[in-house]
């Protein structure tokens, strides 16, 4: 069976109030291309359809466009809620569409998702989790467990129920897993708004482990792959959404596999999108001037930090924005604010980057080893864990 694993489309999301429609509306006609070329089986969409709960007309029309596209040979998609969507708006229009092979699955549930390949005539198993939110966790799971047992942490309970929804997996069958979670180990960037508030909601990779042969992860927006059972990973979004994220190949993942087989996957690098790009000038206005009239990056939004000795006028600003439609923003820096500038890029470093430059001083720049910043961060986050475990105790 061939997978198209997607997710984070953030249909509606616009950046510092430029319009990404365009940009979505060529990621769908893109998509459906890859699908139809690559003769694919089933579509799995990792959650963050929308980018709010109340996304514009527009945006919903094209997820509907696009699912009614993707399946019209038959193809079956399954779409999950993300922790941007509203779970009912996501699901509220199954009852048109689940003949036609589109399952909307809005909140979780503890029953899995079934679906049948009409080339390969295999069924694939489907262990479907939406964002699971404390609140439905603890709903889903009041029935089957006492009142101790739904104090545990986050992680044990996203776990239990990926085990009831890996209960029908078969070795005929082809056992996949879905969900919208934060996978500890994961590498984020600015333009996931946190699922989780102070790591709470953070999932150990060994709550995924439900006999999945292929886990498709949604809502870090670099394509990644996360260790734990079977196979797991991010496809990431299929734009940038962010600066945090200048620089990063846009991907959608193509997965082979077969019952009781090993899973083999690509990556399918994306055309569509404008391009998100930092420059940074230390010659002056000047400099920035020449960089626009040999057209560089001609095409992108543009994140400008400039290095200056004098104060920037309104008028300097108003004719660089009239130079280029693309410039989002403009960041005049002094010398008096480079320590400053230092510390704070220091501050927002992610934890594990920090961990990585303190070992390559303290060892003379020798590279940390990816099992040694896991345990590094395993133990970041038990550290934090301590405090509310000792409230609840």
């Amino acid at each position: 069976m061939r997978i198209l694993h997607t997710g984070d489309w953030h249909l509606g999301r616009t950046l510092e109030g430029r319009s990404r429609q365009k940009e979505q509306e060529q990621f769908i006609d893109e998509l459906v291309e890859i699908a139809d070329f690559h003769k694919v089986d089933l579509i799995m969409m990792a959650g963050d359809v929308y980018d709010s709960v109340n996304p514009p007309a527009a945006s919903e029309q094209l997820f509907y466009e696009a699912a009614a596209r993707l399946t019209s040979g038959g193809r079956p998609l399954v779409v999950i809620a993300g922790n941007h969507d509203q779970p009912e708006r996501v699901s509220s229009v199954s009852p048109l569409v689940l003949r036609q092979g589109i399952t909307l699955v809005g909140l979780p549930t503890s029953e899995p998702v079934t679906v049948h390949a009409a080339r390969t005539g295999e069924i694939a198993k489907i262990a479907a989790l939406p964002y699971p939110s404390e609140a439905r966790l603890g709903e889903l799971l009041a029935g089957d467990s006492g009142e101790e047992e739904l104090r545990l942490a986050y992680s044990t309970r996203v776990g239990k129920l990926m085990q009831l929804l890996g209960r029908e997996f078969t070795p005929q069958t082809v056992n996949l897993a879905m969900s919208h979670i934060y996978v500890l180990g994961g590498v984020e960037s600015d333009s996931e708004r946190p699922i989780q508030v102070g790591g709470a909601y953070t999932v150990d990779p060994s709550a995924l482990a439900c006999g999945a042969q292929y886990t498709a992860l949604g809502h870090l927006h670099r394509a990644q792959r996360v260790k734990g059972e079977g196979m797991i990973r991010y496809s990431g979004s299929p734009l940038a959404y962010s600066f945090s994220e200048a620089g990063q190949a846009k991907s959608v993942t193509l997965i082979d596999v077969a019952p009781g087989g090993e899973p083999t996957f690509e990556e399918i690098y994306l055309r569509c999108g404008r391009p998100l790009v930092r420059w940074s000038s230390t010659g002056g206005l000047q400099e920035v001037y020449n960089w626009l009239d040999e057209g560089r990056d001609a095409s992108a939004f543009i994140d400008l930090e400039i290095r200056l000795s004098e104060a920037m006028s309104m008028n300097d600003i108003q004719r660089l924005r009239k130079s280029r439609e693309g410039i989002i923003h403009i960041r005049p820096i002094y010398p008096q604010m480079e320590m400053e500038l230092e510390q704070t890029a220091r501050s927002r470093m992610p934890v594990q980057e920090l961990f990585r430059k303190f070992y390559q001083r303290q060892t003379g720049g020798a590279e940390p080893e990816d099992s040694l910043i896991e345990l590094f961060l395993q133990l970041t986050e038990e550290e934090r864990r301590q405090p509310e475990e000792g409230e609840e105790n």
